[in-house]
């Protein structure tokens, strides 16, 4: 029983260094801000770097924890489609923080066609998602 807990802990406190590790990153690139620049609430600028830090702690939990969720099949669609929309947002902050899009948009001359690139990227994302699920991959 000592030895489940101490690698339960070993394992929680590894995960909250890997983890904060990555937010430490987000938060300091700047990505956090701009963020909150997007969707027009630069007053919650704390709140969102609490947020990320309770989703660090609570998905260590989760990995750790051996139980089951009981939420069933739309419980599990309905965190997929918000996971994904959490996490396409994080990858268009991220991208505008280092300025990729700019630069594609610029080296290829996509200046009218550009949100159909924006689309194609989401579209690549879902059909991959879909592809890794069907097939098993995990």
């Amino acid at each position: 029983m000592t030895a489940q807990f101490l690698m339960g802990l070993i394992g929680f406190g590894g995960g909250v260094v890997a983890a904060s590790g990555a937010a430490a990153l987000v938060i300091g690139l700047g990505i956090i801000p701009r963020y909150a620049g997007i969707s027009r609430t630069p007053g919650r600028i704390l709140w969102y770097e609490d947020c990320a830090m309770l989703g660090i702690l609570l998905g260590n939990l989760t990995v750790l924890w051996q139980g089951e969720i009981p939420l069933g099949n739309v419980g599990l669609a309905v965190f997929g489609i918000f996971a994904g929309i959490f996490l396409g947002s994080w990858i268009i902050a991220l991208g505008e923080v280092v300025d990729v899009f700019a630069i594609l948009a610029r080296r290829l001359k996509l200046h009218h066609s550009f949100p159909w690139v924006i689309a194609a990227i989401a579209a690549g994302k879902f059909l991959g998602s879909l592809l890794y699920f069907s097939k098993g991959w995990y």
